[in-house]
């Protein structure tokens, strides 16, 4: 079997220890630190910084000008050995920005199939999950973490050690200070706001009526009923079928340490329900 060959531009810069693997390509004026691994196929455009312990899976395609594991931006941060871990298939755009974890060992995680708008940044000891969408300028502080399939608008805040749940949709400019609970949709900033079932995009990914209606359901208790929390799972526990998607939510609120989004808009109240 003949090998795929590797295209690196003679302008390009690249430091010690550094692992290049069959048919990547490398545009003009790239810098590559110490201690990088760039796996398979990966497409990486010009002007593209890398820094040391920054590890890069197959297939993935680095836009122009993106900034990859520099050191955080956290004041503890005294130069202990970090790294960044990227994923397969990832396409990462123009001027992003992800950066390495701050304590000794720690790593900063991206998953597979991601989609990294321009301007998107994620910060130190983040870990994101597999085909998440990040919008133009979206934005995670520190030990954020972001699960499969969600998608966060154009240039959305969310606050350090926040969770963003699996099949989430959060509207552009918001700012997120408590975590996403799976299968929703929320907006909103200061406060924000919790717009029910994420069924448009549920429905993309192929989840059935059944599934959706069950959802539904259950947020009907969570949301929009005159339960608190616990009263609303008692409730989803004696009288809903546990669907996998049903016991993947009730474990999410379960185990949040920062409280979830549950707030209602009046203004949009009876189009949810």
């Amino acid at each position: 079997m003949t090998k795929n060959k590797i295209k690196i531009h003679p302008t390009t810069v690249i430091g010690k220890n550094v692992k290049i693997e069959d048919g990547v390509e490398i545009g003009p004026y790239t810098v590559i630190g110490e201690n990088v691994r760039i796996g398979k196929n990966t497409r990486i455009e010009s002007n593209v910084f890398i820094e040391k312990n920054s590890i890069i899976g197959e297939d993935n395609h680095i836009f122009p000008y993106v900034a990859l594991g520099k050191d955080p931006q956290d004041l503890k941060y005294k130069g202990e050995e970090t790294f960044i871990k990227i994923g397969n298939s990832n396409r990462i755009r123009e001027f992003v920005t992800i950066h390495r974890g701050t304590s000794e060992g720690g790593t900063t995680t991206i998953g597979n199939g991601n989609y990294i708008m321009a301007y998107s940044h994620i910060a130190h000891d983040c870990k994101v999950g597999n085909e998440t969408i990040f919008v133009n300028g979206a934005t995670l502080a520190g030990h954020v973490e972001v699960y499969d399939f969600a998608t966060i608008g154009a240039f959305t805040g969310v606050h350090q050690f926040t969770r963003i749940g699996k099949y989430s949709y959060i509207g552009g400019y918001s700012v997120i200070t408590q975590d996403v609970v799976p299968f929703s949709r929320v907006v909103g900033a200061r406060p924000t706001y919790m717009l029910g079932l994420n069924s448009i995009g549920m429905r993309r990914r192929g989840f059935s009526r059944d599934s959706l209606e069950v959802l539904k359901n259950t947020f009907k208790f969570l949301f929009f009923s005159d339960l608190n929390t616990t009263q609303a799972i008692q409730k989803i526990e004696n009288e809903l079928e546990k669907t996998e998607e049903v016991r993947e939510l009730i474990d999410f609120i379960n185990s949040s340490k920062r409280g979830i989004i549950k707030k209602i808009s009046l203004e949009w109240e009876e189009e949810l329900v």
